[in-house]
């Protein structure tokens, strides 16, 4: 499985965004895709997560009613669109997809076998 994430910037505090993660290649048996971020000298952390084949979603508490995972089955692409945004949300953010994931392992990094290359997010106050 290839990703391909797109979408970042340079945005005001309060403003939005949306990332674009595009998957290709042996997706037909993917069970989930997701969002993690990772900021300067801190730990890569989980964002949001979208089971496939129902299409229930997942957040991390520090982003819930403000970021929304979505996805288009028809391309294979998982977006993120991410409104009230907060300096604490800069970092460059990678999307994930695995294909033998259990549900409740949904938030792990070490899970997810498929990374995208990351796009930068930085949000000034």
């Amino acid at each position: 499985v290839q990703l391909q994430a797109s979408g970042g910037g340079l945005v005001q505090a309060g403003g939005s965004l949306r990332l674009s993660c595009a998957a290709s290649g042996g997706t037909s048996s993917m069970r989930a895709m997701a969002w993690f971020r990772q900021a300067p000298g801190k730990e890569r952390e989980f964002v949001a997560a979208l089971w496939w084949s129902a299409g229930s979603t997942y957040y991390a508490d520090s982003v819930k009613g403000r970021f929304t995972i979505s996805r288009d089955k028809a391309k294979n692409t998982v977006y993120l669109q991410m409104n009230s945004l907060k300096p604490e949300d800069t970092a460059v953010y990678f999307c994930a997809a695995d294909r033998n994931l259990i549900l409740s392992s949904i938030s792990t990094v070490r899970q997810y076998d498929y990374w995208g290359q990351g796009t930068q997010v930085t949000v000034s106050s």
